[in-house]
């Protein structure tokens, strides 16, 4: 009898694990808010990033503030590999990021061990 319950509780387990790592999640898709003639979007780090996806207009100046409230020491860093920036987020309870929007295209960014991703779309 132990043997069936640790058959199918193994069974549970890497069903589970399947669904985490191949099923199809949906991703929350951030818009950015205007603030006098710059537009910013807010993505809360806490056990990820929420939207883990912003949209930016292009053609008007815009930034992406990060809010930290997560102490793991993986989310600590947000790196900007096509703007060249790797930035402590653990510094300040918010950190902004300025995004250049004179052209459409999108930057992605991931935390500092490359486990956790998000981007964000100009258009």
């Amino acid at each position: 009898m132990a043997q069936v319950l640790v058959a199918i509780g193994g069974l549970i387990l890497i069903g589970a694990i399947c669904w985490w790592f191949f099923a199809k999640h949906e991703a929350k898709v951030g818009r950015a808010t205007m603030e006098g003639d710059h537009q910013v979007a807010t993505v809360v780090v806490n056990g990820g990033y929420t939207p883990s996806t912003v949209v930016l207009k292009k053609g008007v100046a815009g930034s992406v503030k990060f809010e930290m409230n997560d102490s793991t020491a993986c989310l600590s860093h947000v790196v900007f590999e096509q703007l060249g920036q790797n930035l402590d987020l653990t510094k300040q309870k918010t950190t902004t990021v300025t995004i250049p929007t004179d052209q459409a295209g999108e930057f992605n960014y991931a935390c500092g061990m490359d486990m956790f991703h998000g981007k964000v779309i100009v258009k």
